[in-house]
C-alpha cells in the first residue's frame, strides 16, 4: 500500500520534529564513531534511491550471485553472521547466527521471520530512528535472513505509538517491492520473500517475543509458556525466528564487508557497532552509534557530559540498558566499556542500549517510584507474582517517598522482589524486580535516611505520634 499522501507527509514531518534534542536531531549530530547503520543520514535521504547510493541491496545481490558474483549459500550467510559475533540488539544479546541456525531449514511447511520493532523500553528510541531514516537497511537485512533460513514470509511488528514511522516503513516496503527486492523470484532468482508491516497499540508486554506473536495473530498480547520455543512453534504454530530491528539493520554491512571485518569493529564476543540512546542529565541527549567496547566515559563525552557540570553537577548513577536493567553508581559505571560482557560483569545488563544518566540532584527513591509505576501499569496480569507484586513494589516505594516509610520496608521490598523474579512466564516480572534490588543495593542509605527523617518529623508532634501509631496497625 502506498501512503505518500499529504496527510502522511505531514505526519512524517511531525515525527522528524519530535526528535529534537537541544537543537540537534537525535541521530544527525555527526558525533558517531565509525557508524554503519546511521552513516550519512540527514533525515531526508531515506528512500530507495538514496539507500542504493550508499551501497544498499549490494549484500542481497551478492548472496543471490547477481552481477557476476559467486553467491553465498544459506550456510555461508549464517557462518558470516556468526564470524561477526553479532548479538541480538533487542536486549538479550543472544548470538544472532546461532539463533538462525536453530531454524529447521528443511521443514516442509510454512516458516516465518519476524522483526520485533515494538520498542517500548523507557529510554530507548533507536529502532524508530532506524525505521524512519534508514528503513531499507531493515528490509534488506530481513531478506538476507529469510534467504539464510529458507523463509518466504516475514512481518515487521511496529510499536503502535509511532504510527507515522509505521507509515514510512510501508512506503519503503512498496519501493522495495516495485524494484524487485521483495516478492516472487527476487531480482530474477529463485528466492521468494514477502514482507509485511503490522502495528501494535503500544503495549510494553508485546516486546516479549511470544506476546508479540500472540498479538500478531490477532489475540491478546500475553506471553506463552516456553517450551515450545518459537523456532519450533511460533507464529501460527509454525517455526519462527524473531530478531530486533537494529539486529536486522546490521546484517547488510556484515555480508558486504565480511564477518571478520564486523568483529574487528567491536571486540571479541561483541562485534560491530551499537546504537545507544543516551538520555537524562546530559547536555546532548540522542542516539549515538559507536563500536562495541567503547568506554562509557567516551560515550558520555560524545553526549556533552553531565548537564550543568560547570555549575557543579556531577554524575551520580547510570541505568545502562533501559529501565529494566539494574542501576550502577558512577564509581562503577565510569570504569565500564559499553558491551554485553563488561556491563554484565559490573552487575547490570546492556539490554536495549538505553543509557539513562542521573546527576547528583536525582532522588533515587523518586526515580524508583516512577519506574515501579511503569511496570505495575504495563503488567499483562497473567502471572500472579507479577500482577500482584508489581503493585506491592510501587505502593511500598511510594510510602517511603511520601514520608510514611517504616524501618523494615527495605527488607520487605527485597522480599517482594525475590518472590517476583524468576517466577513468571516472561521477563517483565524480572524487569520490575531488578531495578528495586539494585537501587536498594547501591543507594540503601538514601532510602533509610528518608525513612528515618520522615519518622522523626512525624513523631515531633502529638498528631504525628497518633498518625504513626495508626500506620503501624494498618500494614
Amino acid at each position: 500500500m502506498t501512503v505518500s499522501t499529504p496527510t502522511a507527509n505531514k505526519a512524517a514531518a511531525r515525527v522528524l520534529s519530535q526528535f529534537v534534542a537541544t537543537g540537534v536531531q537525535t541521530c544527525f549530530h555527526g558525533r558517531h564513531i565509525n557508524p554503519q547503520i546511521l552513516a550519512d543520514l540527514d533525515g531526508n535521504n531515506w528512500r530507495l534511491k538514496d539507500y542504493q547510493q550508499r551501497g544498499g541491496y549490494e549484500a542481497l545481490r551478492k548472496i543471490l550471485a547477481l552481477d557476476g558474483g559467486a553467491g553465498l549459500t544459506p550456510d555461508q550467510v549464517i557462518a558470516e553472521v556468526k564470524a561477526g559475533s553479532l548479538r541480538g540488539r533487542g536486549g538479550a544479546g543472544f548470538p544472532t547466527g546461532l539463533k538462525w541456525s536453530f531454524m529447521p531449514r528443511q521443514f516442509p511447511g510454512q516458516k516465518y521471520l519476524v522483526c520485533n520493532s515494538d520498542e517500548g523500553e523507557p529510554g530507548t528510541c533507536k529502532d524508530r530512528d532506524i525505521m524512519q531514516y534508514n528503513p531499507h537497511s531493515v528490509i534488506e537485512g530481513m531478506a538476507i535472513a529469510a534467504y539464510a533460513m529458507g523463509i518466504s514470509v516475514g512481518y515487521n511488528y511496529i510499536h503502535g505509538e509511532i504510527f507515522a514511522t509505521y507509515q514510512r516503513f510501508e512506503e519503503a516496503l512498496e519501493e522495495a517491492r516495485t524494484a524487485g527486492f521483495l516478492g516472487t523470484a527476487i531480482l530474477g532468482s529463485s528466492f521468494n520473500f514477502q514482507l509485511h508491516a503490522s502495528h501494535g497499540f503500544g503495549a510494553y508486554i508485546c516486546g516479549e517475543e511470544t506476546a508479540l506473536l500472540e498479538s500478531l495473530e490477532g489475540k491478546k498480547g500475553q506471553p506463552r509458556f516456553k517450551p515450545p520455543f518459537p523456532a519450533s512453534f511460533g507464529l501460527y504454530g509454525k517455526p519462527t525466528t524473531i530478531n530486533n530491528t537494529e539486529t536486522f539493520a546490521a546484517v547488510p554491512w556484515i555480508i558486504r564487508h565480511g564477518g571478520q571485518a564486523y568483529l574487528e569493529c567491536g571486540k571479541p564476543n561483541n562485534g560491530g557497532t551499537k546504537i545507544y540512546s543516551v538520555s537524562g542529565d546530559v547536555e546532548l541527549p540522542g542516539n549515538y552509534e559507536v563500536p562495541m567496547g567503547t568506554p562509557f566515559s567516551r560515550l558520555l563525552e560524545l553526549a556533552g557530559g553531565v548537564r550543568n557540570a560547570k555549575q557543579g553537577r556531577t554524575l551520580k548513577a547510570v541505568i545502562p540498558g533501559g529501565s529494566s536493567s539494574p542501576v550502577l553508581p558512577a564509581s562503577i559505571m565510569m570504569n565500564c566499556t559499553m558491551d554485553y560482557d563488561s556491563i554484565a560483569k559490573a552487575g547490570s545488563m546492556l539490554g536495549s542500549g538505553a543509557v539513562i544518566v542521573m546527576d547528583d540532584t536525582r532522588c533515587m527513591v523518586e526515580s524508583l517510584k516512577r519506574l515501579s509505576y511503569f511496570y505495575m501499569h504495563e503488567s499483562c496480569g497473567q502471572c500472579t507474582p507479577c500482577r500482584e507484586g508489581t503493585g506491592w513494589l510501587w505502593r511500598l516505594v511510594s510510602r517511603v517517598h511520601e514520608g510514611r516509610g517504616k524501618p523494615g520496608d527495605m527488607d520487605l521490598l527485597n522480599s517482594v522482589a525475590d518472590n517476583i523474579q524468576g517466577r513468571t512466564i516472561c521477563a517483565l516480572g524480572d524487569a520490575a524486580a531488578m531495578p528495586v534490588r539494585a537501587m536498594i543495593k547501591h543507594f540503601r542509605a538514601e532510602f533509610e535516611a528518608m525513612i528515618t527523617n520522615s519518622r522523626a518529623a512525624a513523631t515531633a508532634s502529638p498528631a504525628g505520634m497518633r498518625m504513626a501509631s495508626t500506620e503501624a496497625r494498618s500494614i
